[in-house]
């Protein structure tokens, strides 16, 4: 059985967080590729997913994966990198290595070095800034980059001699960053992992040091990022499943914890890397405004609701890590918990304003609320646009040297660029997720589910008069997330278990309805 992974419907403030997941007592029957096909294609269309790459671009692309490395790297091809990622990947944007240092550890990240393969303003380039984000859907993925390079030449594969650009991170024993370098490099790989292979080997405590190290560092900078005031959202999370036989299902995962303590690594970079941008006083932050007061008391109210003990003076992010997603209350605070991370945007700084006016200055405090400290987007550069530009921002900081112009240029424009493409990959994500509900529950309209009701609004207008009240509901099996109403006047059982009705299944509109008596 294959995977493809599509991100939840509420998205918390980063990938891979750990979700729970329930028990599966029950399978309908998996719908028909072409079903989903069809819709997919219209979907694309609609939304406007690129298709193909343009002919001067895909040339541009197979010339460059044809090059050699001749600028000057270092070679360090003697470290055991290793990538951990889902099964199947063939995108690898980061290798990673952890040794001790004595009284630290030495984080090495090496990070597929794209600019080795696009030059700016060509038409590859220009094509790149069209899309600015790769779009993944159940049945395929519509890549940044052409695969030649994605899943190729720029890919971190193990045993192939890459370029790439390595930071090398000092960490003390609390986890805190000490000293951060960054250059480039050919490095190669020793082992693709994916993070089952990797959990299995930390659970029989036969991981190679570096693996370990890694979760230790893991462990350390999310108990950082705890004090920070920052947090990991334990929300379920739905996932597209294609079995071999081509037709699709829905289950709920949960991940695992390597999965977060990577993550960390992440997090770690562009943490630094923010750091390197504010000393060179150019740059572009990932942002995310803190949570509205308004947004917190509602919150509140939910938990209330919910029978979850929240003391006043307890915030948010300290509740958080308290909560078991496999309990059904906790689940649905958790999933309102995520619309507390609402607003993330680019900021650009350093750079001429409108029509070429004053420099665009930092905030003293450019936070993303969500991480607790600032934080550049750096690791993923196969797959998102702008980590190209912060990645060049860094090694010119790290060397001493002027940012190169052709960076420069592109970043004011840069902010926009990646909203307008988040928007279009996050609206496909959402519908395809709606797709596969809808065909999956066609055939059983008037039929009853077992689920739990995770969202919900009053049953009251604002005048006081009574209405059905709208909310969400999760489903046991299969694992649909989907709108429920209930009666006119009746509250909706917040947390709750519920036994729900299907009053709709549309594919054409995308939409799944429940209804509770």
């Amino acid at each position: 059985m294959s995977k493809q992974h599509l991100p939840p419907r509420a998205a918390a403030h980063r990938q891979n967080y750990g979700r729970g997941v329930p028990t599966r007592d029950l399978r309908l029957v998996p719908v028909s590729s072409d079903d989903v096909v069809s819709a997919l294609a219209a979907l694309r269309a609609e939304i406007g997913v690129p298709a193909m790459y343009p002919a001067d671009a895909r040339a541009e692309a197979e010339r460059a994966a044809r090059g050699d490395l001749k600028d000057f790297r270092q070679d360090r091809r003697d470290i055991d990198f290793v990538t951990i990622d889902p099964p199947g990947s063939l995108d690898l944007d980061q290798a990673v290595h952890v040794a001790s240092s004595g009284h630290g550890y030495i984080v090495r990240y090496a990070i597929a070095d794209v600019a080795a393969f696009v030059s700016a303003g060509g038409a590859l380039d220009a094509e790149v800034h069209r899309r600015g984000l790769t779009f993944y859907g159940p049945d395929s993925r519509t890549p940044l980059h052409p695969t030649v390079l994605s899943e190729g030449a720029a890919s971190l594969l193990p045993g192939e001699d890459r370029p790439a650009v390595l930071w090398t991170i000092a960490v003390d024993s609390s986890g805190e960053i000490s000293s951060t370098t960054v250059t480039r490099a050919v490095v190669r790989s020793r082992a693709r992992l994916t993070y089952g292979e990797a959990q299995t080997t930390l659970d029989a405590g036969s991981a190679p040091e570096s693996l370990t190290l890694l979760a230790d560092v893991g462990r350390l900078r999310h108990a950082r990022e705890q004090e920070r005031g920052g947090v990991s959202l334990a929300v379920p999370e739905q996932e597209v499943v294609r079995r071999a036989d081509g037709s699709y299902d829905l289950e709920l995962r949960r991940t695992l914890p390597i999965e977060e303590w990577n993550a960390q690594i992440s997090l770690l970079t562009g943490i630094a890397a923010a750091r390197l941008m504010r000393e060179a006083g150019v740059g572009v932050f990932r942002t995310l405004p803190p949570a509205a007061s308004g947004d917190v008391a509602r919150l509140r109210h939910t938990a209330a609701a919910l029978g979850i003990d929240w003391p006043e003076h307890t915030t948010y992010a300290e509740l958080l890590p308290r909560l078991e997603s496999r309990r059904s209350a906790h689940a649905a605070f958790l999933n309102e918990a995520t619309t507390l991370f609402r607003g993330a945007g680019y900021l650009a700084f350093g750079v001429p304003g409108p029509d070429g006016g004053a420099r665009v200055p930092l905030p003293a405090d450019a936070r993303h609320a969500a991480i607790g400290a600032e934080y550049a987007h750096v690791t993923a550069p196969l797959r998102r646009l702008v980590d190209r530009y912060g990645t060049e921002i860094c090694v010119a900081q790290s060397a001493g040297r002027d940012v190169p112009e052709w960076a420069l240029a592109a970043l004011p424009a840069l902010p926009a660029t990646m909203q307008a493409a988040a928007r279009r990959a996050n609206a496909f994500e959402r519908a395809c997720v709606d797709i596969v509900e809808a065909v999956l529950l066609g055939s059983r309209v008037g039929r009853q589910f077992d689920g739990v009701v995770v969202d919900a609004d009053a049953a009251v207008d604002q005048h006081g008069r009574p209405r059905r009240a709208r909310g969400q509901v999760m489903l046991r099996d299969p694992a649909v997330r989907a709108a429920v109403v209930g009666a006119e006047g009746v509250e909706l059982p917040l947390g709750e278990r519920a036994r729900v009705t299907l009053a709709e299944a549309s594919v054409a509109e995308r939409r799944v309805l429940f209804t509770l008596p």
